[in-house]
């Protein structure tokens, strides 16, 4: 079984829900305090092992390959004015990995985001990553995490899964299943934003996956679904019926769905408040905010 070396992250999508900010800005450089969020995301990746990342991305995404690229004039013009911290900084971040940068030439879903990498990932097991989605853990990457789940299972397709509150499980893909040991779960159904009243649970996939070599292929026949797009979760089914299995498993970390306004500030205050530089502050913020709200309500 082949070690999983690449990941996969799709980044073609419009981020309508973030406009107008996203009007000539891609949402996924949209920062987490000071650090974009696709490299939140790639770093996640790196720290968990991975060599290669392949970027799947639309029209109007170069600022992201830029943001990862040297940027010699603004080095240099930082290491002239003495900031060499901060030139560091930016030196840093065009190291960080070899990346590959493929298009979605249609919004044709994540399952076709994924497919169109297949050259790029040359048929290996792939980690994928959504941006939307960030994991903050202080031990084992969640991407490391499902990875090596990946490893026990004989190399089934594994997924990350997250109970979500009743009556919201038509925004995700959810599965029902068998359990297994370490509150795993062996995927028996997996729907894609089932209609209200008939999922079969309420564990929701949310963004990260670990894809066995057989997926190309169960993908390239895949035929359009929900929404007239391909969609990765009606192959993750066939992988269950017919291929190694899909094992759905939760993650010791701390999630927050950065595609939503209110999870995009949460994951803000969450890094912040992990960082030296800036808990003492944001303690500070919130809680002058909170009694100014409380003032006001009782005016």
């Amino acid at each position: 079984m082949k070690r999983v070396r690449k990941a996969i992250i799709p980044a073609a999508g419009l981020g309508t829900r973030f406009l107008p900010a996203t009007k000539a800005v891609p949402k996924e450089m949209l920062p987490i305090v000071d650090v974009p969020t696709i490299q939140l995301i790639v770093e996640e990746a790196l720290d968990a092992g991975i060599e290669e990342v392949i970027l799947v991305t639309g029209r109007g995404k170069s600022a992201i390959e830029d943001h990862f690229d040297v940027s010699f004039e603004l080095e240099r013009t930082l290491r002239d004015r003495g900031k060499r911290e901060l030139s560091e900084l930016v030196e840093r971040i065009s190291r960080l990995t070899r990346l590959t940068v493929v298009r979605q030439k249609e919004p044709l879903g994540l399952g076709h985001a994924v497919l169109v990498a297949r050259q790029a990932a040359a048929d290996e097991p792939v980690a994928v990553l959504l941006g939307d989605d960030l994991f903050f853990t202080r031990g084992r990457p969640a991407i490391g995490q499902l990875i090596d789940a990946y490893q026990e299972h004989d190399g089934a397709a594994i997924v990350a899964l997250l109970e979500v509150a009743a009556g919201e499980e038509h925004k995700y893909g959810v599965v029902g299943g068998d359990a297994l040991a370490g509150g795993k779960v062996r995927c028996r159904e997996l729907v894609e934003k089932p209609a209200p009243g008939t999922a079969p649970s309420r564990l929701a996939i949310v963004g990260r996956y670990v894809l066995p070599p057989e997926i190309w292929d169960v993908l390239a026949r895949t035929t359009p679904g929900r929404g007239g797009e391909i969609q990765l979760t009606d192959a993750l089914l066939t992988l269950a019926a017919s291929g190694p299995g899909v094992v759905g498993m939760t993650v010791d970390a701390e999630r927050h769905d950065a595609g939503d306004k209110l999870g995009f500030l949460g994951a803000t205050l969450a890094l912040a408040l992990s960082r030296d530089d800036l808990r003492a502050g944001t303690i500070e913020l919130m809680q002058r905010l909170l009694a100014e709200l409380g003032h006001k309500r009782a005016a």
